[in-house]
């Protein structure tokens, strides 16, 4: 009872319903959120789905709620760069969201998890035996970490995001395998009871969920649905008589779906058409009891990593689910896998950030002991150049991490695209750092026994499940350019209809474009935000900005609508945005740590200093090729050499010996 003998208020116990959060995530399956052909309809309807109550989203919904949102000014800084605005609400000043007695609780917490995972858990052997062992899972059962963020009254402990982020970050360096296993249970697993389900739905099933008595999984992906989740072809019939839904189907990839008891099913329903009365089918999701008949498994699979976390193939044979069972509202399925994963994503950046912290320690460990030419090999430019590189990667997501996990903590309703942003972040640069790691360890690394080829086989996962990194890049940009830069230019071509009573804005709009143009500033500014010492790096932060929504500007008035058909467009766009939003959280935290006269204050500004000026260039690079006629011909050819290899199943050219 480690963590079950500190207990907090009850007023603290209520938070995961406000604002969900995720562990690791558990499945690539998790990663089918939607087709590329849908990510418009998708950029959209995720974007809203944290904001409304919950309801069925379907296109005439998801219209209505964009007509709703144009008045209402985002306090999102990452939607707002898309205009070349700077809002700073939920960035400066750096997130402090933890009161005193969650602090305090947080830090009773930490010993303890870390001494179960220092001397109990056993990463390598989970690895070999493929499975956590069972000691293991009754002592994280013990310790209620199945259950962190369920209220206290339902025999959780009740944690804020922060909290969460936390323990996470923890177990993320240590052993991403058991890290799998916790948070596909609990991070997607029962999220969509914490979300949507009722009073009689949480009191039936929470309290055994959170013990760990009974485990929970997701169930969306299908063998011929990946990324495109409206086209799963799992039914669920309901009853004449209206008292039960008859489920048939199979999911693949679920974590936990060997082991668990308890499944989020999403499956189509057929519903009646208010306005033709004819019926089409829509997404529902279900609370399915294996104890219900009908649910089968299949082997374990064999995987490249995250090997002892159980991933099986899901069977639903004739299952008579109760009509109680129905979590949210009929043909709301889509939704309530929206809010799960997008509310989600920043636990993967905090599990990452303490990956790539142990990483660099052995790194850090081998270079300073490691003799090569009469000299450590730390003091050699090459590996210095490595070690740096990994520091920034790692400052950058633990700084994203917890800044969406303040942010969700304060209340914020809008951290949609930079929640992505952190897990197409994190993913990519916890791979990076584990793969410098080790070519700074040379072949130590590359043995079995340093242990860091399984952390890289674990990761691999990751740039996968929950959202793949290719089509969450098209949710940031389509994100960004519909909701938020799309509807700016809607506001001016209105106000172009009456040039005369709109004078004033309009010659605002015009004098700013003509500044962006021609490269000067706009009269943006963080002079006053960032720190002092900091002002040069947040100069280069606005310049960016600035520039960044010019170019979208100039992308959606060439493009219009289709501008959802240039993914070589849409991915730079989305890479811009994502070193802009490093830029800032950085600028953020090195602040506080300046104005508080942290320590590492002067360390960190480094860090900070360092990033922006090489993220900056990379932004004007990426601004660079999507204005340039050359980068145009280069997309044609991209195109056309896959074309090519595809058409010929594989390469072309010949080959150089002429046979």
């Amino acid at each position: 009872m480690l963590l079950r003998k500190v207990s907090q208020s009850s007023a603290l116990c209520g938070t995961i319903l406000r604002v969900p959060p995720v562990l690791s995530g558990g499945q690539r399956h998790a990663g089918a959120v939607v087709a590329v052909q849908n990510a418009r309809m998708y950029a959209s309807q995720a974007a809203q789905a944290v904001l409304d109550k919950p309801a069925a989203i379907g296109s005439d919904a998801a219209t209505k709620v964009e007509k709703k949102t144009v008045a209402v000014e985002s306090k999102s800084f990452a939607a707002n760069i898309f205009k070349g605005q700077v809002q700073t609400a939920q960035v400066f000043p750096y997130p402090s969201a933890m009161n005193e007695e969650q602090e305090q609780f947080l830090r009773e917490l930490v010993p303890p998890v870390c001494k179960f995972f220092e001397d109990v858990n056993d990463p390598a052997k989970n690895d070999a035996l493929e499975k956590v062992e069972d000691h293991t899972m009754e002592g994280l059962k013990e310790m209620g970490a199945f259950g962190l963020q369920v209220p206290a009254d339902l025999g959780g402990l009740g944690l804020s995001n922060t909290q969460y982020a936390r323990l996470v970050e923890i177990v993320g360096s240590h052993d991403l395998g058991v890290g799998i296993t916790l948070g596909a249970h609990q991070s997607i697993g029962f999220k969509g009871i914490l979300l949507f389900g009722n009073p009689a739905q949480k009191e039936k099933y929470l309290p055994k969920l959170a013990s760990g008595e009974t485990l929970a999984a997701f169930c969306l992906t299908e063998p011929a649905s990946g990324s495109d989740a409206a086209s799963i072809k799992t039914t669920a019939v309901l009853s004449p008589c209206g008292t039960y839904y008859t489920l048939n189907g199979s999911k693949i990839w679920i974590s936990n779906g060997g082991l668990s008891e308890i499944f989020t099913v999403f499956a189509k329903t057929p519903m009646k058409d208010p306005k033709t009365g004819e019926m089409k089918d829509k997404i529902s999701a279900f609370i399915v009891e294996r104890s219900f008949g009908g649910v089968t498994h299949g082997p374990p699979e064999k995987k490249m990593g995250i090997k002892a976390s159980n991933t099986a193939e899901v069977y639903f044979d004739n299952v008579r689910v109760p009509a109680e069972c129905l979590l949210g509202e009929m043909g709301g399925g889509f939704k309530v896998a929206m809010n799960i994963l997008n509310n989600g994503r920043f636990g993967m950046a905090a599990a990452l950030s303490g990956t790539m912290k142990g990483v660099i320690t052995k790194a850090v460990d081998h270079a300073a002991n490691r003799t090569q030419f009469g000299s450590k090999i730390h003091t050699y430019g090459a590996i210095q150049e490595k070690m740096a590189r990994m520091t920034m990667l790692h400052y950058v997501t633990e700084s994203m991490a917890y800044m969406i996990s303040g942010n969700m903590d304060s209340g914020a309703t809008e951290f949609q695209i930079e929640a992505a942003i952190s897990k197409i972040f994190a993913s990519e640069a916890a791979w990076t750092v584990t793969d410098e790691c080790i070519q700074v360890m040379g072949g130590m690394g590359f043995m079995k026994d340093a242990g860091v080829e399984r952390v890289m086989r674990d990761l691999r996962i990751f740039r996968i499940f929950e959202g793949t990194n290719d089509i969450l890049r098209l949710f940031v940009a389509l994100n960004g350019f519909q909701v938020n830069a799309g509807n700016q230019l809607k506001g001016l071509q209105k106000a172009l209809k009456n040039p005369i009573g709109n004078a004033g804005l309009l010659a605002g709009e015009i004098t700013k474009r003509a500044k962006r143009k021609a490269g000067l500033s706009t009269g943006l500014t963080l002079q006053g935000t960032v720190h002092p010492e900091l002002a040069q790096s947040g100069e280069l932060t606005v310049k960016a900005i600035e520039q960044f929504g010019a170019v979208v500007e100039d992308l959606l008035m060439k493009h219009g609508k289709k501008i959802i058909d240039e993914q070589f467009v849409l991915k730079r766009v989305a890479d811009g945005a994502i070193d802009l939003y490093a830029m800032v959280v950085v600028l953020s935290r090195a602040s506080r740590s300046l104005s508080q006269g942290i320590p590492s204050a002067q360390h960190e500004k480094m860090l900070c200093e360092t990033w922006c000026v090489e993220a900056h260039d990379r932004v004007m690079r990426d601004i660079k090729a999507l204005r340039s006629s050359e980068s145009r011909q280069v997309f044609k050819n991209l195109r056309a050499i896959s074309t090519a290899v595809v058409e010929n199943g594989g390469v072309v050219s010949t080959h150089p010996l002429g046979f």
